[in-house]
């Protein structure tokens, strides 16, 4: 495993250290969103061990924004959980886990992001992100209520 990256943003901490993720705290989140509703534990610590992710904490080291990356580290990065806790919104955490990302030196060379959003669309574009330019091509296998039994 390469060194962990951190990075200083405002009063808050970045980090890609799956050591200092709280799996807890972002079950609690992520079970209750809107696109991961009923997500067990389990599925979530394989779904982890499986990407990168990047972690923000405050000052105490508590846990508040979490944002992850499925990739190949080749030719493919799909970003999802992107997340910040309601009281630290507003803080531009969230598009700086993005940011982050898009200079890891692990994700460098992509050929293709991508990602699926109902309502962040502008905090997209600013890390440059576009709709689908040929949607006619793209397909899925979809089963948003698979958590919920």
């Amino acid at each position: 495993m390469n060194a962990p990256l951190t990075r200083a943003h405002r009063d808050y901490t970045l980090s890609d250290d799956p050591r200092r993720l709280d799996l807890a705290a972002m079950h609690a989140y992520l079970r209750e969103a809107y696109w991961s509703r009923g997500l067990p534990l389990a599925v979530l610590e394989r779904a982890v061990a499986g990407s990168l992710s990047v972690g923000a904490y405050d000052a105490g080291g508590a846990q508040v924004g979490f944002a992850r990356f499925v990739t190949d580290y080749a030719t493919f990065c799909y970003v999802c959980d992107v997340y910040v806790l309601e009281a630290h919104r507003g803080r531009g955490i969230a598009r700086a886990m993005l940011e982050m990302a898009g200079e890891h030196p692990r994700l460098q060379g992509l050929r293709r992001w991508m990602l699926v959003t109902r309502d962040a669309h502008e905090l997209y574009a600013a890390c440059g992100f576009t709709a689908l330019a040929h949607p006619e091509r793209h397909m899925e296998k979809s089963r948003p209520d698979f958590y919920l039994g």
